[in-house]
């Protein structure tokens, strides 16, 4: 710390891209929750045929604590402790994101045949991924591939869970919430166990200097021929909490090159090499414009 002092500018490039015809800034991130939840029910397998509907089955009793985490028809996180009030400049901004972009911000996930969004709504469908809390499934333990199925009723199942959480949610505070509605009152006494790994905050850019602004402008311009432009996003950089934290009187440049297609960290993981050029001389520019 001492050797850092207090910067001015802290610059990520660990971020998305809107699309690839300007030069976009991060202005939040949500934070992450991730864990294990394992449901006990019986000691061993048993045949299906003698114990089914007498035994409760552990994946029934793993959607019934599932509901006290999310709305099933909607898909909305229930948990207070989760939520923020999202402020109204990104509110306008998310409305500036998807008027330049339109459908393409649907059109940027491989959906299969016909399948729909969760809301027809663009704005508060980006709104949902970036400000809003949601539960994933990334993981499942105690079911045996269908193939090799047999009619046994399992003895457990265990899933990995993921809930990301909205920016300016305090990360202790939401986990023990979380922790708290799945294992009170188990259903038919069953045995909960749930493990998290160490939570990660999400990130609310401070205001951007008028200064910062017009440099990020001009590198867009010059590069791109068009303005720049920011947006949130969904994932976690945990280390940007920190560094705000760390900082508060810094700018922040939170940008990067996975824009549509980019697939981080899934199959076919792609780089939009002229866009990652241009973004590079966007950054010298930047760096340039600096007021000394």
């Amino acid at each position: 710390a001492d050797m850092i002092g207090s910067p001015d500018l802290v610059i990520c490039l660990d971020s998305g891209a809107g699309d690839y015809k300007r030069f976009w800034t991060t202005t939040s991130l949500r934070g992450l929750i991730g864990g294990t939840l394992r449901v006990d029910v019986l000691t061993e397998g048993v045949h299906s045929g003698s114990a089914s509907g007498y035994v409760p089955s552990s994946f029934r009793v793993t959607r019934q604590l599932l509901s006290r985490l999310e709305n099933i028809d909607t898909g909305e996180v229930l948990l207070d402790e989760l939520k923020t009030d999202i402020p109204d400049y990104r509110i306008q901004e998310t409305k500036k994101y998807v008027s330049i972009l339109g459908n393409e911000v649907v059109e940027e996930f491989p959906w299969d045949a016909h399948m729909e969004p969760s809301t027809d709504d663009k704005v508060e469908g980006i709104l949902r991924r970036t400000w809003r809390p949601a539960l994933s499934i990334v993981g499942a333990d105690g079911l045996p591939p269908s193939d090799n199925a047999g009619n046994v009723l399992r003895p457990y199942t265990q899933l990995q869970l993921s809930m990301r959480i909205p920016p300016m949610v305090d990360p202790k505070k939401a986990q023990d919430a979380l922790e708290k509605a799945l294992v009170e009152n188990p259903p038919y006494n069953a045995r909960i166990t749930v493990h998290f790994e160490e939570a990660a905050a999400g990130w609310n850019a401070p205001e951007t200097e008028k200064w910062l602004s017009d440099a990020m402008n001009n590198a867009s311009e010059t590069y791109f021929k068009e303005s720049s432009c920011s947006l949130g996003e969904g994932g976690t950089i945990p280390f940007m909490a920190m560094l705000g934290e760390q900082f508060p009187r810094a700018q922040f440049v939170i940008t990067g090159v996975l824009g549509p297609g980019s697939n981080a960290h899934g199959p076919n993981e792609f780089l939009h090499v002229p866009y990652a050029k241009k973004l590079t001389a966007c950054v010298s520019s930047i760096l340039n414009d600096f007021p000394q």
